[in-house]
C-alpha cells in the first residue's frame, strides 16, 4: 500500500490583483513553486528520511490487510454452516474486528502524514522567507505562482524569478532533516493483532 508522496506544488501568492490595483509603477513577477520544491535544498534528504521511516508503517499496514484477508476467507468457509443467532453473533465479532483494524490503519496513515509535514516544514519555511525577501528586495507588488493554477496564460519570461528564488534558497538552506522518531507501537505486529493472524 502506497502511503504518501512528496510530489505536489504549493499555492503561494496566487491571488490576482484587481484591475484598480494594477497601477503604473507596480512590479510583478512569477515563480513555479513546483520546480522550486522539486529542487529545494534538503528535499532529497527529507524524502529519503521519510521513505526509510515508512518501511515500518507499510509493514504494519500489510499485516493489517493480511489479517483482514484471512478473516474474510475463513468467514466465507464458515458462513454456510451458521444460522440464526449464531450467525449474527459471529458477524458482529467480525465487524468489530474490521472496524478496529480500519481505525488502526487510519492512525498509521495519519502518523505518516504528520511525519511528512514535519520533515517538509523547514523547507517550506525557507521558501516562504526567501519569497518575502525577494519580493521586498525587488520591490515587487505581487509574485504569482504559475504552478498553482493562476489565470496567467502568457507572460514575459524576464519576469520569471524562479531561478533567483532557488539560488537564494540554496544560500539559506535549512539544516538536515530531523532524526527519525521511534515508530509508535511494535513494528512486528499491529496493535490489537496477535503475531498469528486470526483464522476464525
Amino acid at each position: 500500500m502506497r502511503v504518501l508522496s512528496f510530489v505536489g506544488a504549493v499555492a503561494l501568492f496566487a491571488a490576482a490583483p484587481s484591475l484598480a490595483s494594477a497601477q503604473a509603477g507596480q512590479k510583478f513577477a512569477f515563480i513555479n513553486s513546483q520546480a522550486l520544491l522539486q529542487n529545494a535544498p534538503g528535499r532529497a534528504d527529507a524524502e529519503a528520511a521519510f521513505e526509510k521511516e515508512m518501511v515500518g508503517i507499510r509493514a504494519q499496514l500489510t499485516k493489517l490487510q493480511d489479517s483482514l484477508t484471512n478473516m474474510n476467507e475463513a468467514w466465507a468457509k464458515e458462513e454456510p454452516t451458521l444460522q440464526g443467532a449464531a450467525k449474527e453473533a459471529r458477524m458482529k465479532v467480525l465487524r468489530e474486528k474490521e472496524q478496529a483494524w480500519g481505525a488502526q490503519a487510519q492512525k498509521l496513515q495519519a502518523q505518516a502524514q504528520d511525519r511528512q509535514e514535519e520533515l517538509m516544514q523547514p523547507i517550506m519555511e525557507n521558501l516562504r522567507k526567501v519569497l518575502d525577501d525577494v519580493r521586498m528586495d525587488g520591490g515587487y507588488s505581487f509574485i504569482f505562482d504559475v504552478a498553482a493554477g493562476a489565470f496567467i496564460v502568457s507572460a514575459d519570461k524576464n519576469l520569471d524569478i524562479t531561478e533567483r528564488v532557488l539560488s537564494k534558497m540554496r544560500l539559506s538552506a535549512p539544516k538536515a532533516a530531523p532524526a527519525a522518531k521511534p515508530a509508535a507501537g511494535p513494528t512486528s505486529a499491529p496493535a490489537g493483532i496477535t503475531k498469528k493472524p486470526p483464522t476464525e
